[in-house]
């Protein structure tokens, strides 16, 4: 939610925001109109009541005819009082409910655009080469089915599409990478958690994700309670309708859950293997810190995304995300995406959000410091999304046997292993064949 103050003082901003997101540029002027309702049926009860007050204090005073006229008076500000409260009421709920529909304030530095209008800010390393090394790359659900780590069929006979077995190595691997994940997290100040998977619809609306992702949540009516889709919603509420001294800030949160997404409007979009898939595991980043830190916490949370791809030894590029992709919490994203030797392509692996004030006016989670209490700002970024980050270390790291190599990071929470080993006898690659 954004200051209304803001609002009332800088509309055109606030306007401009919403053409830049491609969002409905009236909600702007429509909650003005009823913001002012709100603020002039405030002054209106407020004024009534304090007539009621000073008609209290005459009444005991008053005899005779006078005293019938207040009486009569008092009777008439008593429905006038009641009105007026409903007006106030129903003017703040409209007003909140606009409120909530309006996306956060684009950064001024976001390009303009959509999905496609991405800024590519930095790559680090090379893309193999393997026609030069002599063999055609397999596809990570190929190399998964060879190491007996990924198994589809059976996710899908259990499940439905869009679910997985890890097995095996496959297991192992998950469990290394939140592990290792974690321990980067932990050494770079972030206290792990582990997150309740079902919330309330408080602490999903106060998020952001209720509204224009709503049809990609899984809901269970019977309980009116949500399954996340990130553990930065739980992390985010975890401070719900709390002030924090200010000299406790920041306060860095590394969550590990699991991740529910219904991929509404995703059909036939990355149909093989485990890129779209309706659960995943993830660890995730949180930050609650001062306003004015915000800007600089997002560069490091960005570094600490980037130090994570480089240990892990993956060809990646950063990108910043324009303004109609973000979301409707964020002010400023950046992606770093991960090379897919199959794809031919850079795919996105983690992505880091400036969320400024947003969440935590809609959270109701506040500041303490010398000049009183204000709304701080939270951050969240994704260290390890775990089911991308399997696709692109198989396919960045295989080798023309099947086998993948491990990176060191990972050997130690893989047992020293060096390398990951079909237990499927693997096929000839057509180049090899051919050398």
């Amino acid at each position: 939610m954004i200051d209304l103050r803001l609002l009332r003082e800088d509309p055109d901003r606030v306007r401009a925001s919403q053409r830049a997101r491609g969002e409905d540029v009236a909600l702007v002027d429509a909650l003005l109109s009823a913001d002012e309702r709100r603020r002039s049926s405030s002054t209106s009860f407020d004024q009534l009541r304090a007539e009621q007050r000073q008609l209290g204090k005459l009444i005991p005073k008053a005899q005779g005819d006078e005293k019938t006229e207040l009486l009569k008076r008092t009777r008439e500000l008593a429905d006038a009082v009641k009105a007026a409260d409903a007006e106030q009421q129903e003017a703040a709920q409209q007003a909140q409910e606009l409120a909530l529909r309006l996306g956060n304030l684009v950064h001024p530095d976001v390009p303009i655009g959509g999905e496609e209008d991405f800024v590519v800010l930095e790559q680090h390393g090379t893309p193999r080469d393997f026609a030069a090394e002599g063999f055609t790359p397999r596809d990570h659900l190929e190399l998964g089915e060879l190491l007996g780590a990924i198994d589809m069929d059976r996710g899908a006979k259990v499940s439905g599409s869009r679910f997985y077995y890890m097995t095996g190595i496959g297991a192992l691997l998950e469990l290394a990478l939140v592990n290792a994940a974690v321990a980067q997290a932990t050494a770079a100040g972030f206290t792990p958690m582990i997150t309740p998977n079902l919330v309330k619809p408080a602490a999903m609306a106060g998020t952001g994700y209720l509204g224009q992702v709503e049809d990609d949540v899984y809901h269970l009516d019977k309980d009116d309670l949500y399954l996340v889709g990130t553990s930065e919603v739980p992390l985010a509420a975890y401070h719900m309708d709390e002030i924090i001294e200010a000299n406790r800030l920041p306060l860095r949160y590394a969550g590990y859950s699991p991740c529910y997404r219904r991929e509404a409007g995703s059909y036939g979009k990355d149909t093989r293997g485990i890129i779209r898939v309706h659960q995943f595991e993830k660890v995730e980043m949180f930050v609650y810190t001062a306003p004015e830190e915000a800007e600089a916490e997002h560069a490091r949370l960005l570094a600490w995304e980037k130090q994570w791809l480089s240990a892990l030894e993956l060809p990646f590029q950063v990108i910043e995300l324009a303004s109609g992709d973000l979301g409707s919490s964020a002010s400023r994203k950046f992606d770093c995406e991960a090379w897919v030797p199959t794809q031919g392509k850079y795919r996105e692996l983690t992505s880091t959000s400036n969320t400024t004030q947003f969440q935590s006016r809609r959270l109701n989670i506040r500041m303490r410091d010398a000049d009183g209490t204000r709304p701080l700002a939270t951050l969240n970024g994704t260290l390890c999304a775990v089911p991308r980050t399997i696709v692109a270390l198989l396919e960045n790291h295989q080798l023309a046997d099947g086998s993948v190599r491990v990176p060191e990071v990972l050997r130690p929470y893989l047992g020293g292993r060096e390398t990951l080993e079909p237990v499927v006898p693997a096929r000839t690659s057509p180049a090899t064949a051919a050398k």
